[in-house]
């Protein structure tokens, strides 16, 4: 059966997940995240792509980008499996794939869709149990949205911008969205646009 499409409009944001193969780590040690952080960043350059959000699971990475040439983002994700695959298996003398077949995307509809897909993101450590704030985990965009901390890595995004006149008050409303845990047919709505490879958004 032939794969569908993926849904490439460029100018839009994509939220893509990818795991390692089998549910396998992809990271094994802080090393591997600082790597791939520094293949990210060269990709994004290099394919034309801004990243908003990420973040670094054991097992599968989240990221939210807006690609800004047509197929950016299938051209990001290649770029950065060639380089972070090459050093993963030559750091830890191994070989084959280590990713889980293709990754999964879904176009996002800007608004709160798009804010709803930085919140999820960035709250996977608290839903797996790994931290009880997004703050406290390293490996994430959270402390940059959130708090400031500067990653040359993260482009703002509109809808970011547009939650106040400046960095503060864009902060401070930003860290009002996680004062609230996502109701279960936010997380639904995501994870079946990603699953099925289609937009998160209204009809």
């Amino acid at each position: 059966m032939p794969r569908s499409p993926r849904l490439d409009v460029p100018g839009l944001p994509v939220h893509i997940v990818q795991r390692g193969n089998n549910r396998q780590p992809c990271f094994l040690e802080d090393s591997d995240r600082t790597y791939f952080l520094y293949a990210l960043q060269e990709a994004c350059r290099d394919r034309q792509c801004q990243l908003h959000a990420f973040v670094l699971m054991t097992n599968h990475v989240h990221l939210l980008v807006t690609p800004l040439e047509q197929q950016g983002a299938s051209l990001l994700m290649m770029d950065l499996g060639r380089r972070y695959v090459r050093y993963f298996n030559d750091m830890h003398d191994r070989s084959g794939t280590l990713w889980e077949g293709r990754f999964r995307s879904s176009l996002v509809e800007t608004g709160r869709y798009c804010l709803a897909c930085y919140r999820y993101i960035e709250l996977n450590p608290v839903r797996a149990g790994i931290v009880p704030h997004p703050e406290l985990y390293r490996w994430s965009s959270y402390r940059t949205n959130a708090m400031g901390i500067p990653d040359s890595l993260i482009i703002p995004q509109s809808e970011w911008l547009e939650l106040g006149a400046n960095d503060e008050l864009r902060r401070r409303a930003y860290r009002t969205l996680f004062e609230q845990t996502p109701g279960p047919q936010e997380l639904k709505a995501i994870r079946l646009a990603l699953q099925g490879g289609r937009p998160l958004g209204s009809k």
